[in-house]
């Protein structure tokens, strides 16, 4: 027995019958609506396009059309991730409640290790999966060269910081905090542009990520972003305590009244 597709007028629900109803009236399974069956004739078929393409003496196609790949993230990635998420987020909690200021080679180590994961991560969400991505080996070149970039930002700032002898964080005005920013994050719009060809938007989003990661690690365990190689601080006492104690008359012993010196 054929069956008889039929669509809804009022709620546009598709669904088949069998044909031994063509041409009656019935309740729409789905708005409950009263509709009509169309007859057999009636029923509109959509067929396939037909294939242009060389084909072989059978009249089968020979080329085959190109299938895309669509990237889903596995689980065992997102339980790498989460454990480097918690033991990064562990290793900066521990050293900002110890009061122990990381050393420069291992702040420059971190800023580089910590950028490929975020640079992989955010070109796979914020790429266009309308078309294909890189993958292979350029891939993994322009990953590199992107993460050594977004970690040079720093070392721009470090500079550019020491250059206007700003030693502290607090010593930067706010103007001129913003501009470094601004600066970087312009750098690393451009460098996320020029190595994956993203949109303006979702290159500035691309390096924003790892630049808040990083602000926020560096926040958390108290680093002097302005000069990380400072030289240990001076204590900063109050004024008031460095004031001299109060002169001490000496005690003299007066000569009694009655009593002249010899």
């Amino acid at each position: 027995m054929s069956k008889i597709l039929v669509t809804c007028p009022g709620c546009l629900a598709r669904f088949e019958v069998s044909d031994k109803y063509a041409g009656k009236k019935g309740p729409c399974p789905k708005c409950k609506k009263e509709i009509i069956v169309p007859d057999k004739q009636d029923e509109v078929v959509i067929h396939a396009p037909a294939d242009s393409g060389p084909t072989d003496s059978k009249g089968v196609a020979v080329l085959k059309p190109i299938k895309r790949t669509e990237f889903a993230v596995g689980k065992l990635i997102w339980i790498a991730v989460a454990v480097g998420v918690i033991a990064t987020l562990g290793f900066a909690i521990s050293m900002r409640l110890s009061n122990t200021v990381p050393s420069t080679l291992l702040l420059v180590i971190g800023s580089i290790l910590l950028a490929p994961p975020i640079v992989m991560f955010g070109y796979t969400f914020l790429r266009d999966d309308e078309f294909d991505g890189y993958s292979g080996q350029e891939y993994l070149i322009r990953t590199a060269i992107c993460s050594i970039l977004f970690a040079a930002t720093w070392l721009f700032y470090w500079q550019i910081s020491a250059y206007f002898e700003n030693k502290v964080m607090a010593d930067i005005p706010t103007g001129q905090m913003a501009v470094f920013m601004i600066v970087m994050i312009a750098i690393g719009t451009v460098t996320s542009l020029a190595t994956f060809e993203l949109e303006t938007p979702q290159a500035a989003a691309h390096y924003l990520a790892y630049f808040v990661v990083t602000f926020l690690l560096c926040w958390m365990m108290r680093v002097e972003l302005a000069e990380p190689i400072a030289a240990p601080k001076s204590l900063n006492v109050p004024r008031s305590t460095l004031q001299s104690p109060p002169a001490v008359k000496p005690a003299i012993n007066p000569l009694p009244s009655n009593t002249t010196p010899k």
